[in-house]
Protein backbone atom coordinates (compact mmCIF):
# COMPACT_ATOMS: atom_id res chain seq x y z
CA UNK A 1 0.00 0.00 0.00
CA UNK A 2 1.06 3.59 -0.69
CA UNK A 3 2.98 5.17 2.19
CA UNK A 4 1.32 8.26 3.61
CA UNK A 5 3.22 11.53 3.48
CA UNK A 6 2.96 14.82 5.28
CA UNK A 7 1.17 17.60 3.44
CA UNK A 8 3.58 20.42 4.19
CA UNK A 9 7.07 21.23 5.33
CA UNK A 10 5.60 23.28 8.18
CA UNK A 11 3.70 20.17 9.27
CA UNK A 12 6.94 18.17 9.38
CA UNK A 13 8.82 20.85 11.34
CA UNK A 14 5.99 21.40 13.85
CA UNK A 15 5.42 17.65 14.31
CA UNK A 16 9.10 16.95 14.91
CA UNK A 17 9.45 19.99 17.16
CA UNK A 18 6.29 18.91 18.99
CA UNK A 19 7.87 15.54 19.62
CA UNK A 20 11.05 17.20 20.92
CA UNK A 21 9.22 19.85 22.96
CA UNK A 22 8.05 18.11 26.07
CA UNK A 23 7.62 18.76 29.72
CA UNK A 24 11.39 18.62 30.29
CA UNK A 25 11.82 21.86 28.33
CA UNK A 26 9.56 23.62 30.75
CA UNK A 27 10.27 22.34 34.22
CA UNK A 28 13.79 20.99 33.91
CA UNK A 29 15.50 23.54 31.72
CA UNK A 30 14.77 26.73 33.73
CA UNK A 31 15.68 25.07 37.01
CA UNK A 32 18.94 23.61 35.69
CA UNK A 33 19.83 26.93 34.07
CA UNK A 34 19.21 28.79 37.32
CA UNK A 35 21.27 26.32 39.32
CA UNK A 36 24.10 26.10 36.82
CA UNK A 37 24.93 29.79 36.74
CA UNK A 38 22.20 31.19 34.51
CA UNK A 39 23.58 32.41 31.21
CA UNK A 40 26.68 30.20 31.57
CA UNK A 41 24.51 27.09 31.56
CA UNK A 42 22.44 28.38 28.62
CA UNK A 43 25.64 28.99 26.66
CA UNK A 44 26.96 25.46 27.19
CA UNK A 45 23.51 24.02 26.53
CA UNK A 46 23.43 25.69 23.10
CA UNK A 47 26.94 24.49 22.34
CA UNK A 48 26.07 20.88 23.22
CA UNK A 49 22.85 21.07 21.19
CA UNK A 50 24.91 21.90 18.11
CA UNK A 51 27.68 19.33 18.60
CA UNK A 52 25.58 16.56 20.15
CA UNK A 53 21.85 16.71 19.51
CA UNK A 54 21.88 18.13 16.01
CA UNK A 55 24.06 15.48 14.25
CA UNK A 56 22.18 12.57 15.84
CA UNK A 57 18.86 14.12 14.81
CA UNK A 58 20.04 14.27 11.17
CA UNK A 59 20.99 10.59 11.41
CA UNK A 60 17.60 9.52 12.71
CA UNK A 61 15.86 11.54 9.99
CA UNK A 62 18.20 10.13 7.32
CA UNK A 63 17.51 6.53 8.32
CA UNK A 64 13.77 7.25 8.20
CA UNK A 65 13.81 9.10 4.90
CA UNK A 66 16.13 6.68 3.08
CA UNK A 67 14.18 3.59 4.20
CA UNK A 68 10.64 5.04 3.94
CA UNK A 69 9.81 2.65 6.78
CA UNK A 70 8.88 2.83 10.45
CA UNK A 71 11.80 2.43 12.90
CA UNK A 72 11.01 -1.22 13.42
CA UNK A 73 11.61 -1.97 9.71
CA UNK A 74 14.00 0.83 8.71
CA UNK A 75 17.27 -1.00 9.39
CA UNK A 76 16.17 -3.99 7.32
CA UNK A 77 15.77 -1.74 4.27
CA UNK A 78 19.27 -0.26 4.67
CA UNK A 79 21.57 -2.84 6.27
CA UNK A 80 23.70 -5.26 4.28
CA UNK A 81 22.55 -8.91 4.08
CA UNK A 82 23.29 -10.92 7.22
CA UNK A 83 23.68 -7.86 9.49
CA UNK A 84 21.84 -7.57 12.79
CA UNK A 85 21.23 -3.82 13.13
CA UNK A 86 17.49 -4.37 12.75
CA UNK A 87 17.33 -5.85 16.27
CA UNK A 88 17.53 -2.26 17.52
CA UNK A 89 14.32 -1.56 15.59
CA UNK A 90 12.38 -3.66 18.10
CA UNK A 91 14.06 -1.82 20.97
CA UNK A 92 12.93 1.53 19.55
CA UNK A 93 9.35 0.27 19.73
CA UNK A 94 9.80 -0.96 23.32
CA UNK A 95 11.33 2.45 24.17
CA UNK A 96 8.29 4.24 22.73
CA UNK A 97 5.90 2.07 24.77
CA UNK A 98 7.97 2.65 27.91
CA UNK A 99 7.94 6.42 27.38
CA UNK A 100 4.16 6.39 26.95
CA UNK A 101 3.69 4.28 30.10
CA UNK A 102 4.40 7.37 32.18
CA UNK A 103 4.04 10.29 29.78
CA UNK A 104 0.30 9.72 29.40
CA UNK A 105 -0.11 10.11 33.17
CA UNK A 106 1.95 13.31 33.33
CA UNK A 107 0.00 14.75 30.38
CA UNK A 108 -3.12 13.91 32.42
CA UNK A 109 -1.76 15.90 35.38
CA UNK A 110 -1.44 18.96 33.11
CA UNK A 111 -5.05 18.63 31.94
CA UNK A 112 -6.27 18.11 35.51
CA UNK A 113 -4.48 21.28 36.62
CA UNK A 114 -5.82 23.19 33.63
CA UNK A 115 -9.33 22.13 34.65
CA UNK A 116 -8.75 22.98 38.34
CA UNK A 117 -7.27 26.40 37.53
CA UNK A 118 -9.88 27.30 34.92
CA UNK A 119 -12.71 26.19 37.22
CA UNK A 120 -11.28 28.34 40.03
CA UNK A 121 -10.70 25.38 42.34
CA UNK A 122 -7.25 26.68 43.34
CA UNK A 123 -8.26 30.33 43.78
CA UNK A 124 -7.90 31.70 47.29
CA UNK A 125 -6.19 28.61 48.70
CA UNK A 126 -3.33 28.90 51.18
CA UNK A 127 0.15 27.62 50.32
CA UNK A 128 -0.49 24.49 52.37
CA UNK A 129 -3.78 23.82 50.60
CA UNK A 130 -2.18 24.14 47.17
CA UNK A 131 0.51 21.66 48.23
CA UNK A 132 -2.20 19.30 49.47
CA UNK A 133 -4.06 19.52 46.15
CA UNK A 134 -1.10 17.88 44.41
CA UNK A 135 -0.82 15.14 47.06
CA UNK A 136 -4.57 14.53 46.88
CA UNK A 137 -4.40 14.06 43.12
CA UNK A 138 -1.54 11.53 43.46
CA UNK A 139 -3.44 9.65 46.17
CA UNK A 140 -6.56 9.38 44.00
CA UNK A 141 -6.18 6.65 41.35
CA UNK A 142 -9.64 7.41 39.93
CA UNK A 143 -8.81 11.00 39.00
CA UNK A 144 -5.42 10.11 37.51
CA UNK A 145 -6.83 7.11 35.61
CA UNK A 146 -9.63 9.27 34.17
CA UNK A 147 -7.19 11.83 32.73
CA UNK A 148 -4.72 9.19 31.56
CA UNK A 149 -7.49 7.36 29.64
CA UNK A 150 -8.64 10.70 28.23
CA UNK A 151 -5.10 11.44 26.96
CA UNK A 152 -4.71 7.97 25.41
CA UNK A 153 -8.16 8.07 23.78
CA UNK A 154 -7.55 11.57 22.41
CA UNK A 155 -4.12 10.63 21.04
CA UNK A 156 -5.30 7.41 19.41
CA UNK A 157 -8.35 9.11 17.92
CA UNK A 158 -6.19 11.80 16.28
CA UNK A 159 -3.70 9.26 14.89
CA UNK A 160 -6.48 6.94 13.68
CA UNK A 161 -7.80 9.74 11.45
CA UNK A 162 -4.64 9.47 9.37
CA UNK A 163 -1.44 11.37 8.97
CA UNK A 164 -2.60 14.54 7.19
CA UNK A 165 -6.19 14.77 8.46
CA UNK A 166 -5.44 13.73 12.03
CA UNK A 167 -1.91 14.12 13.28
CA UNK A 168 -0.65 16.93 11.05
CA UNK A 169 -3.79 19.06 11.29
CA UNK A 170 -4.16 18.79 15.09
CA UNK A 171 -0.46 19.22 15.86
CA UNK A 172 -0.20 22.35 13.70
CA UNK A 173 -3.03 24.01 15.63
CA UNK A 174 -1.70 22.86 19.00
CA UNK A 175 1.90 23.93 18.35
CA UNK A 176 0.95 27.35 17.00
CA UNK A 177 -1.35 27.85 20.01
CA UNK A 178 1.47 26.72 22.31
CA UNK A 179 3.90 29.25 20.84
CA UNK A 180 1.36 32.09 21.00
CA UNK A 181 0.40 31.29 24.63
CA UNK A 182 4.08 31.17 25.61
CA UNK A 183 4.82 34.57 24.12
CA UNK A 184 1.76 36.08 25.86
CA UNK A 185 2.81 34.56 29.21
CA UNK A 186 6.42 35.70 28.76
CA UNK A 187 5.37 39.29 27.95
CA UNK A 188 3.12 39.28 31.04
CA UNK A 189 6.05 38.08 33.20
CA UNK A 190 8.33 40.84 31.90
CA UNK A 191 6.05 43.45 33.49
CA UNK A 192 6.25 41.91 36.97
CA UNK A 193 8.13 43.82 39.70
CA UNK A 194 10.78 41.10 40.03
CA UNK A 195 11.38 40.73 36.31
CA UNK A 196 14.76 42.46 36.30
CA UNK A 197 16.29 40.28 39.06
CA UNK A 198 14.70 37.16 37.60
CA UNK A 199 16.07 37.74 34.13
CA UNK A 200 19.57 38.63 35.30
CA UNK A 201 19.62 35.45 37.43
CA UNK A 202 18.48 33.48 34.40
CA UNK A 203 20.41 34.98 31.50
CA UNK A 204 23.54 36.69 32.85
CA UNK A 205 26.41 34.19 33.16
CA UNK A 206 27.42 33.82 36.81
CA UNK A 207 30.56 31.71 36.97
CA UNK A 208 30.74 31.97 40.77
CA UNK A 209 27.37 30.24 41.06
CA UNK A 210 28.50 27.73 38.47
CA UNK A 211 31.57 26.95 40.61
CA UNK A 212 29.35 26.37 43.66
CA UNK A 213 27.39 23.68 41.85
CA UNK A 214 30.63 22.43 40.33
CA UNK A 215 31.82 23.23 36.82
CA UNK A 216 31.77 19.55 35.82
CA UNK A 217 28.24 19.11 37.16
CA UNK A 218 27.05 22.13 35.19
CA UNK A 219 28.73 20.90 32.02
CA UNK A 220 27.28 17.41 32.40
CA UNK A 221 23.87 18.90 33.23
CA UNK A 222 23.95 21.05 30.09
CA UNK A 223 25.10 18.06 28.03
CA UNK A 224 22.34 15.84 29.42
CA UNK A 225 19.64 18.44 28.87
CA UNK A 226 20.81 19.09 25.29
CA UNK A 227 20.80 15.37 24.63
CA UNK A 228 17.48 14.43 26.23
CA UNK A 229 15.46 17.44 25.09
CA UNK A 230 15.31 16.13 21.52
CA UNK A 231 13.89 12.62 22.33
CA UNK A 232 16.54 10.91 20.18
CA UNK A 233 17.31 7.21 20.15
CA UNK A 234 13.87 5.57 20.14
CA UNK A 235 12.94 6.30 16.53
CA UNK A 236 10.48 9.05 17.50
CA UNK A 237 12.13 11.32 14.93
CA UNK A 238 12.93 8.63 12.33
CA UNK A 239 9.23 8.10 11.72
CA UNK A 240 8.75 11.70 10.53
CA UNK A 241 11.83 11.41 8.34
CA UNK A 242 10.03 8.56 6.58
CA UNK A 243 7.07 10.81 5.76
CA UNK A 244 8.91 13.68 4.04
CA UNK A 245 10.15 14.35 0.52
CA UNK A 246 13.70 14.99 -0.63
CA UNK A 247 13.36 18.73 -1.40
CA UNK A 248 15.32 19.92 1.64
CA UNK A 249 18.62 18.74 3.11
CA UNK A 250 18.17 17.26 6.58
CA UNK A 251 20.73 19.40 8.40
CA UNK A 252 18.76 22.58 7.70
CA UNK A 253 15.48 20.97 8.77
CA UNK A 254 17.10 19.69 11.97
CA UNK A 255 18.47 23.16 12.74
CA UNK A 256 14.95 24.61 12.47
CA UNK A 257 13.53 21.98 14.82
CA UNK A 258 16.34 22.44 17.35
CA UNK A 259 15.83 26.23 17.19
CA UNK A 260 12.12 25.84 17.91
CA UNK A 261 12.81 23.43 20.78
CA UNK A 262 15.35 25.89 22.25
CA UNK A 263 12.99 28.84 21.83
CA UNK A 264 10.41 27.02 23.95
CA UNK A 265 12.94 26.07 26.63
CA UNK A 266 14.34 29.58 26.92
CA UNK A 267 10.90 31.24 26.81
CA UNK A 268 9.78 28.92 29.64
CA UNK A 269 12.48 30.52 31.78
CA UNK A 270 11.27 33.99 30.79
CA UNK A 271 7.84 33.00 32.10
CA UNK A 272 8.98 31.32 35.32
CA UNK A 273 11.92 33.35 36.73
CA UNK A 274 10.31 36.82 36.87
CA UNK A 275 7.34 35.23 38.69
CA UNK A 276 9.64 33.40 41.14
CA UNK A 277 11.57 36.57 41.97
CA UNK A 278 8.44 38.73 42.21
CA UNK A 279 6.84 36.40 44.74
CA UNK A 280 10.06 35.42 46.52
CA UNK A 281 9.84 31.78 45.56
CA UNK A 282 12.77 29.37 45.33
CA UNK A 283 13.01 28.03 41.77
CA UNK A 284 13.40 24.43 42.94
CA UNK A 285 13.38 21.33 40.82
CA UNK A 286 10.95 19.11 39.11
CA UNK A 287 7.23 18.71 39.49
CA UNK A 288 6.96 20.80 42.65
CA UNK A 289 7.78 23.95 40.66
CA UNK A 290 4.94 23.32 38.22
CA UNK A 291 2.30 21.90 40.55
CA UNK A 292 2.97 23.65 43.85
CA UNK A 293 5.05 26.80 43.34
CA UNK A 294 3.38 28.22 40.23
CA UNK A 295 -0.23 27.53 41.34
CA UNK A 296 0.63 29.46 44.52
CA UNK A 297 1.87 32.36 42.42
CA UNK A 298 -1.24 32.28 40.21
CA UNK A 299 -3.46 32.20 43.31
CA UNK A 300 -1.97 35.55 44.45
CA UNK A 301 -1.66 37.25 41.09
CA UNK A 302 -4.05 39.73 39.49
CA UNK A 303 -6.04 37.76 36.88
CA UNK A 304 -4.19 34.71 38.18
CA UNK A 305 -6.95 32.37 37.10
CA UNK A 306 -6.55 33.43 33.47
CA UNK A 307 -2.73 33.27 33.52
CA UNK A 308 -2.76 29.98 35.39
CA UNK A 309 -5.24 28.43 32.97
CA UNK A 310 -3.17 29.59 29.99
CA UNK A 311 0.00 28.21 31.58
CA UNK A 312 -1.46 24.74 32.16
CA UNK A 313 -3.06 24.74 28.73
CA UNK A 314 0.38 25.41 27.25
CA UNK A 315 1.87 22.63 29.43
CA UNK A 316 -0.87 20.23 28.29
CA UNK A 317 -0.12 21.08 24.65
CA UNK A 318 3.62 20.48 25.22
CA UNK A 319 2.86 17.05 26.69
CA UNK A 320 0.20 16.11 24.13
CA UNK A 321 2.39 17.05 21.14
CA UNK A 322 4.92 14.44 22.34
CA UNK A 323 2.19 11.88 23.05
CA UNK A 324 0.78 12.28 19.51
CA UNK A 325 4.19 11.94 17.87
CA UNK A 326 5.10 8.78 19.76
CA UNK A 327 1.63 7.25 19.27
CA UNK A 328 2.08 7.76 15.52
CA UNK A 329 5.34 5.84 15.74
CA UNK A 330 3.78 2.98 17.72
CA UNK A 331 0.75 2.71 15.41
CA UNK A 332 2.90 2.76 12.28
CA UNK A 333 5.24 0.08 13.68
CA UNK A 334 2.16 -2.04 14.44
CA UNK A 335 0.93 -1.63 10.86
CA UNK A 336 4.28 -2.66 9.36
CA UNK A 337 4.87 -5.58 11.71
CA UNK A 338 1.43 -7.16 11.25
CA UNK A 339 0.23 -5.75 7.92
CA UNK A 340 -2.98 -4.52 9.56
CA UNK A 341 -4.79 -1.26 8.81
CA UNK A 342 -4.23 2.03 10.64
CA UNK A 343 -7.64 1.69 12.34
CA UNK A 344 -6.92 -1.81 13.61
CA UNK A 345 -3.47 -0.86 14.92
CA UNK A 346 -5.07 2.17 16.61
CA UNK A 347 -7.79 0.13 18.37
CA UNK A 348 -5.34 -2.52 19.62
CA UNK A 349 -2.97 0.15 20.90
CA UNK A 350 -5.79 2.05 22.60
CA UNK A 351 -6.33 -0.86 25.00
CA UNK A 352 -2.67 -1.84 25.17
CA UNK A 353 -1.40 1.65 26.12
CA UNK A 354 -4.17 2.14 28.71
CA UNK A 355 -3.21 -1.19 30.32
CA UNK A 356 0.51 -0.35 30.19
CA UNK A 357 -0.08 3.10 31.70
CA UNK A 358 -1.95 1.79 34.76
CA UNK A 359 1.15 0.86 36.83
CA UNK A 360 2.30 4.49 36.71
CA UNK A 361 -1.12 5.73 37.88
CA UNK A 362 -1.29 3.15 40.68
CA UNK A 363 2.39 3.59 41.58
CA UNK A 364 1.53 6.68 43.63
CA UNK A 365 -1.15 5.02 45.72
CA UNK A 366 -2.22 1.37 45.63
CA UNK A 367 1.08 0.02 44.29
CA UNK A 368 3.52 2.37 46.01
CA UNK A 369 6.59 0.38 47.02
CA UNK A 370 9.81 1.32 48.80
CA UNK A 371 11.86 -0.69 46.30
CA UNK A 372 11.56 2.15 43.80
CA UNK A 373 13.31 4.58 46.16
CA UNK A 374 16.66 4.14 44.37
CA UNK A 375 15.06 5.46 41.15
CA UNK A 376 13.27 8.33 42.87
CA UNK A 377 10.35 6.73 44.64
CA UNK A 378 7.57 5.70 42.25
CA UNK A 379 6.84 3.50 39.24
CA UNK A 380 7.11 6.63 37.09
CA UNK A 381 10.70 7.21 38.23
CA UNK A 382 11.65 3.63 37.37
CA UNK A 383 10.09 3.89 33.89
CA UNK A 384 11.73 7.28 33.35
CA UNK A 385 15.10 5.79 34.37
CA UNK A 386 14.75 3.01 31.78
CA UNK A 387 13.92 5.45 28.98
CA UNK A 388 16.29 8.29 29.87
CA UNK A 389 19.29 6.33 31.11
CA UNK A 390 19.17 3.24 28.88
CA UNK A 391 16.99 3.52 25.77
CA UNK A 392 17.78 7.11 24.70
CA UNK A 393 21.60 7.12 25.02
CA UNK A 394 22.16 3.54 23.82
CA UNK A 395 19.61 3.93 21.02
CA UNK A 396 21.28 7.15 19.87
CA UNK A 397 24.61 5.33 19.87
CA UNK A 398 23.20 2.61 17.60
CA UNK A 399 21.82 5.18 15.12
CA UNK A 400 25.15 7.00 15.23
CA UNK A 401 27.32 3.93 14.63
CA UNK A 402 24.94 2.66 11.94
CA UNK A 403 25.40 5.93 10.00
CA UNK A 404 29.17 6.39 10.34
CA UNK A 405 30.53 2.83 10.45
CA UNK A 406 31.43 0.77 7.41
CA UNK A 407 29.92 -2.16 9.29
CA UNK A 408 26.57 -0.40 9.11
CA UNK A 409 24.97 1.81 6.49
CA UNK A 410 28.19 3.76 6.17
CA UNK A 411 29.29 7.39 5.98
CA UNK A 412 28.86 7.79 2.20
CA UNK A 413 25.26 6.51 2.18
CA UNK A 414 24.39 8.65 5.19
CA UNK A 415 26.04 11.76 3.71
CA UNK A 416 24.27 11.29 0.38
CA UNK A 417 20.86 11.02 2.07
CA UNK A 418 21.34 13.82 4.57
CA UNK A 419 22.61 16.21 1.87
CA UNK A 420 19.85 15.50 -0.67
CA UNK A 421 17.84 18.69 -1.23
CA UNK A 422 18.39 22.41 -0.65
CA UNK A 423 20.06 23.76 2.46
CA UNK A 424 23.24 23.44 4.56
CA UNK A 425 25.20 20.21 4.04
CA UNK A 426 27.17 17.78 6.20
CA UNK A 427 30.87 18.01 5.25
CA UNK A 428 33.57 15.37 5.08
CA UNK A 429 35.69 17.19 7.67
CA UNK A 430 32.99 16.39 10.26
CA UNK A 431 33.47 12.67 9.73
CA UNK A 432 36.29 12.21 12.24
CA UNK A 433 34.35 13.87 15.05
CA UNK A 434 31.11 12.03 14.23
CA UNK A 435 32.89 8.66 13.99
CA UNK A 436 35.12 8.92 17.07
CA UNK A 437 34.34 11.96 19.23
CA UNK A 438 30.55 11.83 19.30
CA UNK A 439 30.22 8.11 20.23
CA UNK A 440 32.54 8.75 23.19
CA UNK A 441 30.40 11.67 24.39
CA UNK A 442 27.22 9.54 24.16
CA UNK A 443 28.92 6.69 26.03
CA UNK A 444 30.00 9.16 28.70
CA UNK A 445 26.39 10.40 29.09
CA UNK A 446 25.22 6.80 29.45
CA UNK A 447 27.94 5.85 31.96
CA UNK A 448 27.54 9.05 33.98
CA UNK A 449 23.75 8.52 34.16
CA UNK A 450 24.22 5.03 35.63
CA UNK A 451 26.93 6.21 38.00
CA UNK A 452 24.88 9.18 39.13
CA UNK A 453 21.83 7.01 39.83
CA UNK A 454 23.47 4.19 41.77
CA UNK A 455 26.92 5.22 42.97
CA UNK A 456 27.01 8.98 43.45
Amino acid sequence: MERETLKSRLGFILLSAGCAIGIGNVWKFPYMAGQGGGGAFVLFYLLFLVILGLPIMTMEFAVGRASRKSPVRAYQALEKPGQKWHIHGYFTLIGCYLLMMFYTTVAGWMLHYFYMTAAGKLSGLSTGQVTNAFSEMLANPGVMAFWMVFVVAFGILVCAKGLQNGLERVTKVMMIALLVIMVVLAVNSLFMPGAKEGLSFYLVPDFARMKEVGVVNTLVGAMNQAFFTLSLGIGAMAIFGSYIGKEHALLGESIRIVALDTFVAITAGLIIFPACFTYGVDQTAGPSLIFITLPNIFANMAMGRLWGSLFFLFMAFAALSTVLAVFENIICCGMELTGCTRKKSSIVNLFLIIALSMPCVLGYNIWSWDGFAVFGGAVLDFEDFLVSNLFLPLGSLVYLLFCVSRYGWGWNNYKKEVNTGDGPKMQDWMRGYLSYGLPLIVLFIFAFGIYDKFFA
